[in-house]
C-alpha cells in the first residue's frame, strides 16, 4: 500500500515525538530502534523509510525536545510582566514537577553527558539548540549589554541544569527538595546580579 506524503510526514512526526520522550526518560542508548518503532505503532523494518540512521533520529528527537523548551519559555515571557519573567522561568524549571517528569522536561540534564560523547554532527546540533535557550534567557535580563546578559544567562542556566541533575540523583525526598530550593535561590541571585563596575586603570607617572 502506498501512503500519501502527508501520511508519511505525520508518521515521521509521531516517531520523533515518541522518541523524544523515551530518550529523555532512558537516555540516548537506553532504548533501541525496534522499541521506538513499536511504540509508534510501526515495524522495525519501516525505520529507514523515515531516517537515514539512528543518529538522525536522535538529533531530530533532541531538537524537538529543545524546541519545546524554547517555545515554553517564550510562552511564559509573553504571559508574564517583564519584571517577573525571569523568576517564572526559573521557578518552572527548578521544580518538583520538572524533576519528577524527565520525559517531558528539558533534554540537557537527561542527555547532556551522553551527547557530549556522540559524533561531532550530534554535538553541533545540540550546541545550536542550547544556544537558543541561552538567548531566550538573556532576553529576560534587562538593562545590561547583550554580552553581559548572555554571560549571566549561561551561568544561570548552568545552575538550573546542575540543580535538576543533583535533585534527581538525590531522589524525591527531603534532600532532593532542599537541593531544588537552594538551586532556585542561587539561579535567581546569579541572574539578577548586577555586573561589577570596571576598575579604573592606575595612571603611570
Amino acid at each position: 500500500m502506498r501512503y500519501s506524503k502527508e501520511h508519511k510526514q505525520e508518521t515521521h512526526a509521531r516517531i520523533v515525538k515518541k522518541a523524544s520522550v523515551r530518550l529523555r526518560e532512558k537516555g540516548a542508548h537506553g532504548i533501541g530502534v525496534a522499541d521506538l518503532m513499536k511504540e509508534a505503532g510501526l515495524t522495525h523494518g519501516g525505520f529507514y523509510a523515515h531516517f537515514d540512521s539512528r543518529e538522525a533520529l536522535v538529533i531530530e528527537a533532541f531538537a524537538y525536545a529543545m524546541d519545546r523548551s524554547v517555545a515554553r519559555w517564550r510562552e511564559i515571557a509573553a504571559e508574564t510582566p517583564p519584571e517577573k519573567r525571569l523568576s517564572m522561568i526559573i521557578d518552572s524549571y527548578v521544580s518538583t514537577v520538572h524533576r519528577d517528569d524527565p520525559g517531558r522536561g528539558c533534554a540537557v540534564p537527561t542527555l547532556g553527558a551522553e551527547i557530549a560523547r556522540e559524533s561531532a554532527k550530534t554535538r553541533k546540533a545540540f550546541s545550536a539548540k542550547l544556544e537558543q535557550l541561552i538567548d531566550v534567557m538573556a532576553e529576560q535580563i534587562p538593562d545590561v549589554p547583550r554580552k553581559t546578559a548572555r554571560k549571566q544567562a549561561m551561568g544561570t542556566l548552568a545552575t538550573m541544569m546542575g540543580t535538576l541533575v543533583m535533585s534527581r540523583v538525590a531522589g524525591s525526598g527531603e534532600l532532593s527538595d532542599e537541593i531544588l530550593v537552594a538551586g532556585r535561590e542561587a539561579a535567581l541571585a546569579r541572574a539578577e546580579a548586577k555586573p561589577a563596575p570596571k576598575k579604573a586603570r592606575a595612571k603611570v607617572n
